[in-house]
């Protein structure tokens, strides 16, 4: 559905030479509305977050009995793949407090867990009965994106760096109104998406009314 135009960005050890206008965009993501790229990558637009979708993969919708949409999923050959924008304070340090917490109710459920320090710090890597999962926070101006993978063990290593390439092309748009520390920042579905699901929706009313 949508591919990745652009190669990874540049690390923060990297010692390049750049102009004054190149130093006022990041060369890595995830990225905050105001310092987003101007770029050719295809991003789905979800309201608060833009992420890319890899070749071949699929988008698996949770929505809410009472409407609001609860999380989108990017389903590919090698696992699932979850990114999600929350409200977080002006400073920095929400996924640390987060991760704590995440890591011991990942414990109390039956599962594995460590740390590992990724690209962006500290990542929860768990492994459960159900999937091998990595948990991946990067803490933005006044947001926290979080991002999932989860799949087999045997393709949990490709499964990670798919979300790492997704992450490094995310552009999470915040808004201006205030909101409590850790709500979900809204989900909006594209226009087509959203008659497509309408339509599956009705279509399966039918089908049970007819039995």
């Amino acid at each position: 559905m949508f591919g990745f135009g652009r190669g990874r960005g540049k690390r923060a050890d990297d010692v390049v030479e750049e102009s004054a206008e190149d130093e006022a965009v990041p060369e890595r993501g995830p990225f905050d509305e105001s310092e987003a790229p101007k770029d050719e990558v295809e991003r789905l637009d979800l309201g608060s977050v833009r992420l890319p979708v890899p070749e071949g993969g699929q988008l698996q919708v949770e929505v809410d009995p009472a409407g609001p949409v609860r999380a989108v999923h990017v389903v590919t050959p090698v696992g699932r793949l979850t990114v999600s924008a929350f409200a977080a304070p002006r400073s920095d340090g929400l996924w640390r407090e987060v991760s704590g917490e995440l890591a011991e109710q990942l414990r109390k459920d039956g599962a594995r867990v460590h740390t590992e320090e990724g690209e962006w710090g500290t990542e929860l890597v768990a492994d459960s009965p159900k999937a091998a999962l990595r948990f991946i926070g990067v803490d933005g101006p006044r947001w926290l994106l979080r991002g999932v993978a989860a799949g087999p063990a045997e393709t949990a290593e490709e499964c990670a760096k798919l979300l790492y390439a997704v992450l490094d092309e995310t552009i999470v748009v915040r808004g201006t109104d205030p909101m409590p520390v850790r709500t979900p920042l809204p989900i909006q579905l594209p226009e087509a998406i959203l008659r497509h699901i309408q339509q599956a929706q009705q279509a399966q009313g039918n089908g049970q009314a007819a039995q």
